[in-house]
């Protein structure tokens, strides 16, 4: 079974199915570039926020005028499929923008999930809000990170040698 890869009218239209059938679609996003139990635990979290869980992830271009020009790790496409093979998320949009406020006016999810990490500034916010959406801040799984993991990596690769 293939994970659903949408674009944002595919998005939206989905968001109306879901409206029409009186169930709440759930947004969130990021580069997930290294999945680790911290990322799980947080869209296992944006998922029960709601009835479906869009993930807006951040093309290969986005992550690197983001990180840096090592990331990401895993190219926008295996990033996708990974996160579309997870049971709390239904479907993944990627995004080229730097943040996904076009995205958000796009698709207008009723809830946005953002970790608390991003409490000083959520991006779309003012969209979800202006249209009697919710804003929900996730805790954030402590020492769990994908710069910290790939860190550990270097570490290990260059005391192996």
């Amino acid at each position: 079974m293939s994970p659903r890869i949408l674009t944002a009218d595919e998005a939206h239209a989905e968001r109306d199915r879901l409206i029409a059938a009186g169930r709440e679609l759930v947004f969130t996003n990021g580069c997930f570039d290294i999945l680790h139990r911290g990322h799980a635990e947080y869209l296992s979290f944006a998922r029960s926020q709601g009835d479906a869980l869009c993930v807006g992830l951040n093309s290969d271009s986005s992550v690197r005028r983001s990180k840096g020009p090592s990331r990401p790790v895993n190219c926008q496409e295996d990033r996708a499929f990974v996160l579309g093979s997870l049971r709390a998320v239904d479907f993944v949009v990627i995004f080229d923008e730097d943040e996904p406020k076009e995205l958000i006016a796009k698709i207008l999810p009723q809830v946005l999930v953002k970790g608390k990490d991003w409490a000083h500034y959520v991006s779309g916010r003012d969209i979800v809000e202006s249209h009697g959406g919710r804003v929900v801040l996730a805790d954030m799984v402590e020492g769990r990170s994908t710069t910290g993991t790939i860190e550990k990596l270097v570490r290990g690769a260059s005391s192996a040698g």
